[in-house]
Order: structure tokens, then C-alpha cells, then sequence
């Protein structure tokens, strides 16, 4: 990255959606035994040695998050979002994404088009750069990993 780390143009907003806040209890055969904090320490590691900074939330309040979208306008570069049952229905989440400029990547612990019928649709995917899925906890490092380039090769674009 070409700007300083402590530059505010580096922050990543790491949003949780609902039931999030359950990881290591709810259902482990599918999400996996680390925690929310597990998930969130990993990303920032990550994010720390390729210059970025971390911020993370989670709410089971669709509104919440839509207000925490909305504030990264013109403060955050990017957004990685695991909107967890949100993903499939949100509209008002799909629509503050679609209004902030930075790249935004959606992540999910597992593939949900390998899981339900209900699952396989997303309205969130239509305004993300990608999305990760069904990698587990790795789905974090990849996250963060495709932001830093995104944003690499957003600096490399003529303005």
C-alpha cells in the first residue's frame, strides 16, 4: 500500500450480521469451532501486515448495520460483510452498500449455495467486488487479502 498504515484511507469495516455473535457454540459442524473474537483477531492480523486497520461490529439488527454502512462513507476504504441470514433478503443492507464507493467484499464460513434452496440467493453479492464462501475460518485471511488488493489496484488507476 502506498499511504502510511495510521492513514484513515486504510480502515476496513468487518461487518457481522445476525447469530454471528453465537460462533463456536451455534452449530460447529457447519461454522466451525473458533469464536466471533477468533475471526475478528485473524482478520486484523492479517490486515496489519498489509498495512490496513480493522474495524469490526456485529448486530442481529438489520438497521444497525445499514447505519454502520452508512458512516463508512468517506471514512473506511473498504467493507467485508458476512451478513449471515441478511444476505438473503436485506434489500436496505444491499442498498447502503450499493451507495459506498470502496470495494466490498461479502464472506460467508460456509458455501451457502451448497446448503438450503433458501440460502442460494444473495442480495448482497450484486454489489460486492466478490464473494468468499465456504472456506471457514480461512475466509477471513482471504477476505482481508482481497481488499489489500483491491485497493492496490485501485491506487494503480490514473485519477
Amino acid at each position: 500500500m502506498s499511504a502510511a498504515p495510521n492513514d484513515h484511507d486504510l480502515r476496513v469495516l468487518l461487518l457481522h450480521g445476525p447469530n454471528l455473535n453465537l460462533l463456536g457454540e451455534r452449530e460447529p459442524e457447519i461454522y466451525g469451532t473458533a469464536t466471533l473474537d477468533d475471526h475478528v483477531a485473524e482478520a486484523q492480523r492479517v490486515a496489519r501486515a498489509l498495512g490496513l486497520d480493522v474495524e469490526s461490529h456485529q448486530s442481529n439488527h438489520e438497521g444497525e448495520l445499514v447505519e454502520l454502512i452508512q458512516g463508512a462513507r468517506g471514512r473506511c476504504a473498504a467493507i467485508i460483510i458476512n451478513p449471515g441470514a441478511f444476505t438473503h433478503y436485506a434489500w436496505s443492507i444491499h442498498d447502503a452498500l450499493a451507495a459506498f464507493t470502496g470495494p466490498v467484499v461479502e464472506l460467508h464460513l460456509s458455501n451457502p449455495n451448497a446448503r438450503e434452496p433458501w440460502r442460494h440467493t444473495s442480495v448482497v453479492a450484486p454489489v460486492a467486488a466478490g464473494t468468499i464462501a465456504g472456506f471457514g475460518a480461512a475466509g477471513y485471511e482471504l477476505a482481508v487479502t482481497a481488499v489489500a488488493r483491491l485497493l492496490d489496484a485501485m491506487d494503480d488507476q490514473p485519477r
